[in-house]
């Protein structure tokens, strides 16, 4: 039945014709867009209705190739109503658009395939621009627009009960004004003509005046003053700012008694150009009043054109140099203020899409309090939980930047940014941020948020984050560790980052993790959250107390402590001198001395200076067998013996033919020995161990991108001697970045030539009992419990990989991968003249 829902699906996708999107991303970020609306859904029937639109995401993602989470039974009853309603309110929302495309005359109303919400104006002013039909044209078939495509609004008696089924714990959204005691109240401010009044009246056709209430600032002083706005132009300024305190503390006011967010046009200074300085006209009460602020940053040119068409207002003529000096004053004093009295502060440049952003940010404002900061971040952990399917004990609750990489992903994208084009100003940096009165708090985190989205659109954000992903790199002790924790069924792993999320996202899923690791982070105000100290605690509190499990976990900040506190397990992560956190040791050490944190610390890369007294803060390695064993448990999960042979295949034939002719030796057999490993490497090495992408300089003089093994400098190659080293030459040529070692007995394998590497390639050109092979993997366990290992050779002896001493080791050991150009079910020893490596180096006359 599960085929006949697909198909079902397949083919309404197919109709409907939608265009894929561009980048896959898009798929994930708009998912957690519905998620969240279905989060904050205050009905049953809009929880119902919201439902069915993340039914909708995820079908058209798996539909378009980008499968981003797994869909609800297609049968299930509690799942039928759902899928019902999907059905018919994208279908009609398709037809919706079809018809009115014809009765508008479209030329092409056959490649309108839209099913974007159409009961805002907006909506379908976008729509009408995609397919070059006038806007004022497609918004007239009122009746068309009666269709019943959007019924979030309707009463229904829909049992909860049926949307539950596999998704996220529903929240509540609270009204701030009275969750917190302060009422919601946002600035809208700029130079005049920037257009505050013309954006205010646009807001308030698109969000209503139920949920919000709009002022202009001038218009409520008029109120509140006897005799109006013409007795108080003739006040003194002592007065004007008296009523001005009146007119603001009557919004905030009317907010909590209304239960309604206020938005407020204002003006911070007045500045006549033969002025020296402006005169601000900001109050006391504004700052105690305000939580969020956005300043329309429209460029000057554009101020004094409006001003000198404005005939309907006496305006003086101002010159640009003038308004810019005006607006970079006004932004300046407006960040510094805002950052001292914890108002949220955002420019607003001119776009084609403000309106929308707008009022997008606005309803944010509306309902985002920290308490419900948290109950996001705590159903995203949930989600993840949930994924596991009641599987997991133990959980690893790892801190990003800095800890699974030496970089500092932050500092890497305003990086990014200065590139590209000149950031105005030291304001734009976290640094900074993070330095002014919000420190570390939700606040600062929600600030850094607007930041990152007054700085680039979903688009650009998402290629910055690719660039400052590229420039990551991970510690290869935490890639080995999260490789063998994926084939663990009882051991999860999750990110938990105040960075970007969307960065760790593309790092993982650059090492092959991103399936079984989640990453738990915000960035954008999709995101629906950000992460602080205080949320990484109570997460970890969470899936101890709630979700009962046993956690490990892993900082390198002050702002780790809470998390490590709480954790069963806690791990400092020392990176070098230069880069680590300054302020970590006098709180590590107010943590341990006073609250009774219990840890460990973890030196990446090896070489780094402990901190503290070792005594006080032990050193743990996270390759050594004893870690291994107590993250384990004593449990234990692999995937066997993993045999690759090339038996079959043409090219092993002509290839194994020099091998086993009895003339050939010396130089001629040494080098077919080379071009097997060559072969074995490139034909299925490659396979098991997998691709990257690098830079190469093409031959008609542009850069392009070409493969390499991955993580090839993080290679090292083994020739087993003497046999092996013609065949692991072989194996360099294919790979000439990786490490070579030559070993004759596994002591010649050093610490020094596994540390910092992911995978140790064992080469020999014949394997008989396993023995030795054997031997040597038992070797680098001790010395590296979760390094990758790979064994290529020309023969193998069939049973020693079912029965022998190298099956034996495999079951103490973690997957190996073993690639042989041929199996041999004979059992046989050479020696003398039969010995191969007597043969390969002409010594068959010695005894």
């Amino acid at each position: 039945m599960r085929s006949v829902g697909d198909t079902l699906l397949k083919r309404w996708h197919g109709m409907l014709g939608l265009s894929r999107q561009s980048p896959p991303t898009w798929y994930r970020d708009r998912l957690r867009e519905e998620l969240t609306e279905r989060r904050i859904a205050k009905t049953p029937w809009q929880k119902f209705s919201e439902t069915s639109d993340v039914y909708f995401s995820s079908s058209r993602a798996q539909y378009d190739g980008f499968p981003v989470r797994k869909l609800p039974s297609f049968v299930t009853s509690r799942h039928v109503p759902v899928y019902a309603y999907m059905f018919a309110k994208f279908t009609l929302r398709w037809k919706f658009y079809r018809t009115a495309a014809i009765l508008c005359n479209a030329p092409r109303y056959d490649l309108v395939r839209e099913v974007v919400n159409p009961s805002k104006d907006q909506k379908l002013g976008e729509v009408a621009s995609r397919h070059k039909i006038d806007p004022a044209e497609f918004k007239k078939p009122e009746a068309v627009r009666m269709t019943p495509t959007n019924n979030e609004n309707m009463s229904s008696t829909v049992p909860s009960s049926a949307t539950d089924v596999q998704m996220d714990q529903f929240t509540t959204a609270e009204t701030p004004s009275t969750s917190n005691g302060k009422a919601v109240v946002i600035g809208l401010y700029g130079v005049p003509g920037s257009g505050k009044t013309f954006l205010l009246n646009q807001l308030k056709e698109e969000l209503g005046q139920k949920d919000f209430a709009f002022y202009e600032g001038s218009e409520m002083i008029a109120t509140v003053v006897p005799g109006g706005l013409d007795v108080f132009q003739g006040m003194h300024e002592q007065a004007q700012m008296y009523w001005r305190q009146r007119a603001i503390d009557t919004i905030r006011q009317k907010c909590v008694d209304y239960r309604q967010v206020a938005v407020i046009t204002g003006h911070f200074m007045f500045w006549a150009e033969e002025q020296e300085r402006g005169t601000p006209v900001f109050t006391e009460n504004d700052m105690n009043t305000f939580t969020h602020i956005h300043y329309l940053d429209i460029p000057a040119e554009v101020v004094a054109q409006r001003l000198l068409d404005d005939t309907e207002r006496n305006r003086p003529p101002t010159s640009v140099t003038h308004l810019h000096k005006w607006q970079q004053e006004e932004k300046n004093q407006l960040r510094y203020l805002c950052r001292r009295h914890g108002i949220l502060f955002s420019l607003v440049p001119l776009h084609p899409t403000l309106l929308n952003r707008i009022s997008t940010l606005l309803q944010d404002f509306s309902f985002h309090t920290e308490k419900y900061n948290l109950s996001q971040a705590e159903s995203r952990l949930d989600e993840a939980i949930l994924a596991s399917h009641g599987q997991l004990e133990t959980v690893l609750i790892m801190d990003a930047d800095r800890t699974l990489a030496t970089e500092d992903t932050g500092a890497l994208f305003w990086k990014m940014v200065s590139k590209s084009r000149p950031l105005r100003d030291e304001e734009y940096t976290l640094k900074t941020l993070f330095s002014s009165p919000l420190g570390h708090s939700y606040t600062a985190f929600r600030q850094a948020v607007l930041l990152y989205e007054e700085t680039a659109d979903d688009q650009e954000f998402d290629a910055l984050c690719q660039d400052v992903a590229s420039a990551v790199t991970m510690h290869p002790e935490f890639v080995s560790l999260l490789q063998l924790v994926a084939q663990q069924k009882h051991i999860g792993a999750m990110v938990v980052t105040c960075g970007l999320r969307r960065v760790w996202d593309k790092v993982l899923e650059r090492e092959g993790l991103s399936e079984k690791v989640s990453v738990i982070g915000g960035g954008r105000i999709a995101d629906g959250f950000v992460v602080s100290a205080a949320v990484k605690g109570a997460l970890v509190a969470r899936l101890r107390e709630t979700h009962q499990m046993y956690v490990w976990g892993f900082g390198d900040s002050p702002l780790d402590l809470d998390m490590l506190s709480k954790a069963d397990r806690a791990i400092v992560v020392v990176g070098e001198e230069q880069t680590r956190s300054k302020t970590m040791d006098a709180a590590l050490t107010q943590a341990i001395d006073y609250e009774g944190l219990q840890a460990h610390q973890a030196m990446l890369p090896s070489n780094a200076s402990p901190r503290l007294d070792i005594t006080k803060l032990p050193i743990i390695k996270l390759t050594e067998p004893e870690f291994l064993e107590s993250l384990l448990g004593g449990r234990y999960t692999h995937g066997g013996l993993q045999v690759l042979c090339a038996a079959d295949r043409n090219a092993a034939k002509l290839l194994a033919t020099p091998m086993r002719d009895a003339a050939v030796a010396g130089p001629d057999l040494r080098e077919a020995h080379r071009s097997v490993g060559w072969y074995l490497a490139i034909e299925f090495l490659a396979g098991a161990v997998g691709l990257e992408q690098s830079p190469i300089r093409h031959v008609l003089s542009h850069q392009t991108q070409g493969y390499q093994l991955f993580h090839e400098r993080q290679t090292t190659i083994v020739a087993l001697m003497r046999g092996g080293e013609p065949m692991a030459l072989g194996v360099n040529d294919a790979f000439p970045l990786a490490m070579f070692v030559h070993a004759k007995d596994p002591d010649d394998l050093k610490l020094h030539h596994l540390q910092g590497q992911l995978t140790v390639i064992l080469v020999d050109s014949v394997v008989n009992t396993g023995k030795t092979i054997a031997e040597f993997v038992h070797h680098i366990r001790k010395l590296h419990a979760t390094i990758r290992i790979v064994v290529v050779a020309g023969v193998v002896q069939a049973q020693c990989i079912s029965g022998g001493s190298l099956n034996q080791t495999l079951a103490r050991h973690a997957e190996i991968h073993l690639i042989a150009l041929r199996l041999s079910d004979t059992k046989f020893t050479g020696s003398g003249t039969t010995d191969t490596g007597n043969r390969l180096f002409n010594t068959t006359h010695l005894p």
